[in-house]
């Protein structure tokens, strides 16, 4: 069920109203294995993207949606609106994704 949750990242749905129920958020942590982390640190001297930790991050960005929903569904939310992503680094091998917006339920 959780995953019938619409996110969009606009402000209104076009042909829906409806009364916010508040913030929600979707966070993920993660880090790659010691030997990616010593194959990237070759990479980075020579450029070029680092496959490793565009994986990582695509992965982890879609894990911070999937909590969103099963949090907003939590809720008793029908959609987020207005999602944005925010990330970080935490101790320089793991990244931190969050995806954030405002839980709404449909009143039609």
């Amino acid at each position: 069920m959780a995953d019938q949750i619409l996110v969009t990242t606009t402000e209104n749905i076009p042909g829906r109203k409806y009364e916010i129920i508040g913030e929600v958020f979707g966070v993920t942590t993660q880090s790659k294995n010691a030997i990616r982390d010593f194959g990237a640190g070759l990479k980075s001297i020579v450029g070029g993207e680092i496959k490793a930790y565009t994986s990582m991050l695509t992965e982890s960005r879609d894990q911070s949606i999937d909590r969103l929903r099963q949090n907003a569904f939590k809720m008793g939310a029908d959609a987020v609106v207005m999602m944005r992503f925010d990330s970080g680094s935490i101790a320089g091998d793991m990244q931190s994704v969050v995806a954030y917006g405002t839980a709404v339920k449909f009143i039609d």
